[in-house]
């Protein structure tokens, strides 16, 4: 593998792959996965809570697999498929079938915390289609809400579930 060099800057050029779009970006070698969507691609869904990958606040998919953005430094997300709250609509702006179940449920107070639990939400229904509440409770256990919404987060999980089997 050829080594990367920086720019003047002291910054590296990016081909990330966000929402299914081709992004390219600007960012230093230390910049974690969630600055540089939240700072140079303007994506703003995820958000930085704890900082240190603990609240769920800036989780995203990355190739499919649940992580905390604020973990990752960006060039490692380099040639992965980045998939954020804003890439789960609908081609005319509908919401996803999840989305749609929190919002039918107000499975949210304040929403700091949304974003993560329904691209929390998407993974756990994809791996096991048929969760049960307990096993999607520890399923998103790493997703804190401070505003205690728990009851009907878990509420819209399950009835999403439902209304994807269904399909």
């Amino acid at each position: 593998m050829k080594p990367r060099s920086v720019d003047e800057d002291g910054k590296l050029t990016l081909a990330l792959r966000v929402n299914g779009r081709a992004q390219r970006v600007r960012a230093r070698l230390h910049h974690s996965l969630l600055q540089v969507l939240r700072d140079e691609l303007q994506l703003l869904g995820a958000r930085e809570g704890c900082g240190v990958g603990m609240c769920g606040a800036c989780t995203v998919q990355l190739d499919g697999k649940v992580i905390s953005s604020c973990l990752v430094l960006a060039p490692l997300a380099e040639g992965k498929e980045i998939l954020r709250i804003e890439g789960l609509e609908g081609p005319n702006g509908e919401l996803s079938t999840i989305q749609q179940a929190y919002v039918d449920l107000t499975a949210f107070q304040c929403s700091y915390c949304t974003p993560g639990f329904i691209l929390t939400t998407r993974a756990l229904l994809e791996e096991k289609p048929h969760a049960t509440r307990e096993e999607a409770q520890e399923y998103l256990a790493g997703n804190l809400c401070r505003c205690g919404s728990y009851v009907k987060i878990m509420d819209a999980v399950m009835d999403a579930r439902d209304r994807l089997l269904k399909r």
